[in-house]
């Protein structure tokens, strides 16, 4: 029995060194593309006042290889927030998304959408999600292209519905900028990795360098609709979840999204 107990500890003291080193470990894995260049194979819409499944002019679409959000058959935006949504959930892993945005902002987007996109991940199911909902309860990494009248970080935290733990403190702010540079509006394309390692810690990446750093995502139980996920969730922390890419009122490409799975 003494034996047991003292491989059990050995065994708990490898796996917090290696989870302390995970990031340099996965360099090793293999990425995976859950974009295939030619469709939306494997992704599936939810945009505000549509139905799951309802590709809404055709905002999400692929074209010269690229997975692109487009406003050209909407007369004006009228608070369609969409989400393209991945088939599976995912708890451990490392996403890395390059994405540019290009031409105008949608008629009538709000004025905090210009060049502003991202991607939600630990999220809700989107079957879950109310007819007029306008975000996933989710985690957002949100992704910004910069503002030519003044320079914005990108790899942002947003958080729809949820909370998450920085600095000990429980944050509840809506959201909060990352320490990347800021970018002015050029239009470049531009890389963001996350790694995500369940409920521990979340880690915005850009050129290897961690711009942003949280740990114990959570459910914000204020709310109706989060009270019904905390119940399906079996609690507050999130552990795994979906990931969805955003239209938000400005056309943005997304040339990669990439994930490598990491062993929990």
């Amino acid at each position: 029995m003494k034996k047991v107990a003292t491989l059990l500890i050995a065994v708990t003291i490898t796996c917090l060194l290696n989870a302390s080193g995970l990031a340099e470990q996965s360099q090793k894995g293999e990425w995976v593309s859950l974009f295939n260049g030619k469709d939306l194979d494997g992704w599936t819409p939810k945009i505000r006042y549509s139905k799951l499944g309802e590709n809404f002019g055709n905002t999400f679409r692929v074209e010269d290889g690229l997975l692109k959000v487009r406003y050209d058959k909407y007369d004006a935006f009228g608070s369609r927030f969409g989400h393209l949504f991945y088939k599976d959930s995912f708890s451990h892993y490392r996403l890395r998304v390059e994405y540019r945005f290009v031409g105008d902002q949608c008629q009538d987007g709000p004025k905090w959408a210009l060049r502003n996109s991202g991607v939600m991940l630990h999220g809700e199911k989107p079957e879950l999600m109310g007819k007029d909902q306008d975000f996933p309860t989710s985690i957002e990494v949100q992704l910004l292209g910069g503002d030519p009248r003044i320079p914005r970080t990108t790899a942002n935290l947003c958080t729809p519905g949820t909370h998450v733990v920085m600095n000990g403190a429980l944050l509840k702010r809506h959201c909060t900028d990352s320490k990347s540079k800021k970018y002015l509006g050029k239009g470049d394309w531009e890389t963001v990795e996350i790694e995500v390692l369940g409920n521990r810690v979340i880690r915005h990446l850009i050129n290897e360098e961690v711009v942003l750093e949280y740990a114990k995502p959570q459910l914000d139980d204020r709310d109706e609709h989060v009270k019904m996920l905390a119940e399906k969730n079996g609690g507050l922390m999130l552990k795994s979840g979906t990931i969805s890419l955003q239209s938000e009122s400005h056309p943005v490409d997304f040339r990669k999204v990439e994930i490598m799975v990491l062993d929990q």
